[in-house]
Parts: structure tokens; C-alpha cells; sequence
């Protein structure tokens, strides 16, 4: 017997005071933005689906929704992120020249949960900052970040800072394959440095042993004092250490900091410093964000770019 009001996995009704609980918050943080500068836009649920999956990789093409449009005959997918369509809207429809503050709040659908007790239908609330490429960006969008956990009463948080240009830099350096370096790359995700010492027995020992030290390289602020002893002094590895100090010396009085120079989160999306609150009480990252400044040029303009997001559903659900 079919019961015509289930729902499909995953997907469920917000009832009266979960709804006014996100609506409430929503209006919070769009406030917040506001206040800070940002535009609010509000793009379309779906879009063809080569400009909506956009430099997002194949883990987002795995999450999209697709259906044949009956008007043009095209493929089109249901946004999982907004973020991509900020980016069109920025480089496209907007096409400023200067800089670029915009946020964003509204539904996303996945095709599936990204873990069972989540929905498919996050609600994604974000801001992103374009044509600035200075550190400086990335230090207001995490300090953004923070304030906006801090309205929904996230305080005791570790913010947990990365940067994919460390590995890149030693890539670029050894002029690796990129083959070679998809197979390093998946190496260091795992941690499994038995297999990495294996396959960099050829490699020079200053740049082997940077690779090998990368997974241990991972704690408080010291760890950054320690890899500018442990890593080539690469223009490239340079300026993504010079981000993180500067990252520390903004954040190390006001919240709990974390550096993984092995994080490498979104590495064929993220090209700078890439960053995740975390809270004890909570599983998973509240919010996360990162520096991604070729995607753009795929709308005809390559614009700097950095931005966060969170699920501001999941954290409501949480909070009550």
C-alpha cells in the first residue's frame, strides 16, 4: 500500500517553531551581512547544468539533481551550492570592477545526505567577497564567519585554518604530473605515509622530506614557526605561510586556533587558504570556507575570491 504522504528519504516538513527558529536566524545573519557591507542576491534554483557545477569537482556532479529542460532541450541541474552561482553573478551578471561584497541565504538540494542524519535539503546561508586578493579578505570573511556563529550562540568554537598552496608550491617545484600528484595528493588525505615514502624515493630530500612532514605538521600556532623550519623557502610556500602567520596573529586572542597544513579540503576548487569552525559539542564543521579564485573565469572573468558557508538548518535542529 502506497501512503501518499511519505516523503522521500531525508526530505522533511519544518514545522511552525523550527520554521520561525530558521527564519528568525536568517533574518539574524542577513542583518549581520548587511551591516557589514554585503548585497543580498538571490539566484534560481536551477541552471544549466556546465555553469552551475563550475569548478566544483566531481563530488558536487555526484550530488546534482538532473532533468532535461522541456524548453531548450538542455541539461539542467538543481543547485546543491549556491557559491558557484554567486560567482556567475559576480563575474557576469553584476561585472563590477571594484570590489565585491555579496551574501546569499536559501535552499540547496544533494542527492544525497552528506551523512545519515542530515537532510537532503540543507539551507545554505553564506557571504563572499570578490576582486580583493590580499590576506586581508580571507582574515574578513573568517572574522565574519565567527560573528555569524556567534548570533546562532556558537562562541566555544576552534577555527581549524589550512592552505592548498603548501602542497601545490611543492608540486609545482618538483614539476610533478598531474597524475603523479592526483596519486600524492590521495596519499596525504589518508595519512598513509608508509605508501608515500615508497613512491618519493626518487624525489630530492629536501622536497621528500617536506612531503612526509606535511601530516605531522598539524596543531597550534607553533606548528607554523616549525614548517618555516621544516619546508622549502619556495615563493609559492612562502606566501601561503606568511597567510597563516597572519591568520594567527589576527585570531590568537579571540578564538581557539588549529592549523593542518595537510588539510587540502576542495583542493582542485580552493587555491589559497581554506578554513572550518569546529565545536566540541558538535559533529562536523559548523561553517567552512576558503579562498577560490579561478572560478570566475569561466563565466569570462577571473576574479580574486573567498567566502564561507553553513547550514543554518542543521544548526537550528542542533540548537533546539
Amino acid at each position: 500500500m502506497t501512503y501518499r504522504w511519505l516523503l522521500p528519504e531525508y526530505c522533511e516538513d519544518i514545522l511552525p517553531e523550527d520554521a520561525w527558529a530558521l527564519e528568525n536566524a536568517r533574518r539574524k545573519l542577513l542583518n549581520l551581512f548587511k551591516d557589514r557591507g554585503f548585497n543580498l542576491v538571490i539566484p534560481p534554483l536551477i541552471e544549466y547544468v556546465e555553469s552551475l557545477l563550475t569548478g566544483t569537482g566531481h563530488d558536487m556532479d555526484l550530488q546534482t539533481f538532473k532533468l532535461v529542460d522541456q524548453l531548450s532541450g538542455r541539461l539542467i541541474g538543481v543547485r546543491p551550492d549556491i557559491t558557484p552561482q554567486v560567482a556567475r553573478i559576480d563575474a557576469h551578471s553584476m561585472n563590477r570592477a571594484d570590489i565585491n561584497r555579496l551574501c546569499y541565504a536559501g535552499p540547496v538540494l544533494h542527492t544525497k545526505p552528506d551523512v545519515l542524519s542530515q537532510s537532503r535539503e540543507p539551507y545554505q546561508v553564506g557571504a563572499e567577497i570578490f576582486g580583493l586578493s590580499e590576506v586581508t579578505g580571507d582574515i574578513e570573511i573568517q572574522t565574519l564567519m565567527l560573528d555569524a556563529l556567534s548570533e546562532l550562540e556558537f562562541n566555544d568554537v576552534i577555527l581549524d585554518v589550512g592552505h592548498v598552496g603548501i602542497f601545490r608550491g611543492l608540486m609545482e617545484a618538483l614539476q610533478i604530473d598531474s597524475k603523479t600528484e592526483n596519486d600524492w595528493f590521495k596519499l596525504l588525505q589518508h595519512k598513509d605515509i608508509p605508501s608515500l615514502q615508497s613512491v618519493t624515493q626518487g624525489v630530492t630530500a629536501e622536497f621528500r622530506q617536506a612531503l612526509l612532514s606535511l601530516p605531522k605538521l598539524n596543531g597550534g600556532g607553533e606548528i607554523l614557526d616549525l614548517a618555516i623550519k621544516s619546508l622549502p623557502a619556495t615563493p609559492k610556500i612562502m606566501v601561503a605561510l606568511e597567510q597563516l602567520i597572519a591568520v594567527r596573529e589576527r585570531f590568537n586572542n579571540r578564538v581557539k586556533l588549529s592549523f593542518d597544513l595537510c588539510e587540502l579540503r576542495g583542493y582542485h576548487y580552493h587555491n589559497g587558504l581554506v578554513f572550518q569552525v569546529y565545536s566540541a559539542d558538535y559533529k562536523g564543521a559548523l561553517a567552512r570556507g576558503g579562498r577560490y579564485d579561478e572560478v570566475g573565469s569561466a563565466f569570462g572573468r577571473s576574479r580574486p575570491a573567498t567566502g564561507f558557508s553553513l547550514d543554518l538548518r542543521q544548526l537550528i535542529t542542533f540548537k533546539r
